[in-house]
């Protein structure tokens, strides 16, 4: 009786003493009852094909391969501008009129230069008949064709020195035909497209240097993202990327990295690639700020809704049906999410049935019954 009663009291120790920790153990089960349980939505555990995928921060650039910085050929003056921001310009529309010197002197040496031309060539024309009479020796006549040969290096150099100024071959022939100096030549834009900046005003004195007029064609535009350097296996040219933009954020965007750099910027550490992204409605605007997101092939994966997943205790956690009625809080591990389902790392298995929906109200119901 006495070993009896020690074992009671033995036994009473060990339950008083793992009271708190019992009580601290919420149950992992619960049973629904029928009105929640026609609120559930019973899924079974699947496969599904995922991508790994990379996103990182970008921004809309400009196409470099559809921008045109148009300057002056020549020194002169600005008398007339025709063309200011955000005016759409189509390949040789006359942007401003320059007055030029410069050109006005290049243009009397063209004509001096042909005149010469004219002139030898009379003299070795006369030269020649004047040979074939006996009357003068073939040294002169040599002489006269050396001159003459003299002037035409002059007049190409001459002509050569108007096209650099911006003088086309029917600029030339009508200097030629009239002869009569124009000293005004117009800037005209070398690529249709949108003017996007403007820096020259009316009397303003310009050198070829100068960038006067910034022309853009806004038909196609590049997203321009920098990854890090232990990220840069991730991107591949030809990669297939997606562009989440936050000032559009209904259109959905998608295309090719067009550009992967070779070099790493030693300064920031990164890779720059480039996504070419048509913009036919200009809705994307350069330096508009992005998410680029990199996709990778796909693999198969075991996946669960994002829905079922139950946060609890800090770790994810789903209700599997083990019962008709009857429902676990099971811990889990999963991956990411990826449009709207998570891959199983751990925790489940093909075909297991799991709550998708009102899992938040059957986790109510478990703890209502710790309380109870």
């Amino acid at each position: 009786m006495k070993r009896l009663l020690i074992s009671i009291g033995y036994v009473l120790f060990v339950l008083l003493a793992n009271l708190p920790a019992l009580a601290e153990a919420p149950p992992r089960s619960v049973i629904a009852p029928p009105t929640l349980l026609k609120q559930l939505k019973i899924v079974a555990v699947g496969h599904a094909e995922l991508r790994d995928s990379l996103r990182v921060p970008a921004r809309v650039d400009l196409d470099q391969h559809r921008l045109a910085r148009i300057g002056a050929t020549v020194t002169g003056r600005i008398v007339e501008t025709k063309a200011w921001i955000g005016q759409s310009v189509r390949k040789g529309e006359t942007l401003a009129i320059l007055n030029s010197t410069e050109l006005g002197m290049a243009q009397a040496a063209y004509l001096k230069a042909a005149s010469q031309v004219s002139l030898r060539e009379l003299a070795v024309s006369r030269a020649r008949r004047l040979l074939e009479s006996d009357v003068i020796a073939a040294a002169e006549l040599l002489e006269r064709e050396g001159m003459l040969r003299e002037a035409e290096v002059d007049l190409r150099a001459a002509t050569d020195q108007l096209r650099v100024m911006g003088m086309n071959e029917v600029d030339l022939t009508r200097l030629a035909h009239d002869k009569s100096i124009h000293s005004y030549t117009p800037i005209v834009a070398s690529l249709s497209g949108v003017v996007i900046e403007r820096n020259v005003t009316v009397g303003q004195v310009v050198q070829p240097a100068d960038a006067l007029f910034t022309i853009a064609d806004l038909s196609h535009v590049w997203l321009v993202a920098e990854l890090p350097e232990q990220q840069a296996r991730w991107a591949r040219q030809g990669d297939e990327a997606y562009a989440d933009i936050a000032a559009l954020p209904n259109d959905n965007l998608s295309g090719k990295l067009i550009y992967v750099a070779d070099l790493v910027n030693p300064d920031t550490r990164t890779v720059t690639v480039r996504m070419d992204m048509p913009n036919p409605q200009r809705l994307l605007k350069p330096q508009m700020l992005a998410t680029l997101l990199i996709r990778k092939q796909g693999t198969d994966y075991l996946v669960v809704p994002d829905s079922a997943v139950i946060r609890d205790e800090n770790r994810d956690h789903v209700f599997v049906q083990i019962a008709p009625t009857k429902f676990e809080l099971r811990p889990v591990q999963l991956g990411e999410d990826e449009g709207g389902v998570r891959p199983v790392i751990s925790g489940l298995k093909q075909g297991e049935q799991v709550v998708t929906e009102g899992g938040f109200h059957l986790n109510n119901e478990r703890l209502r019954k710790e309380l109870e």
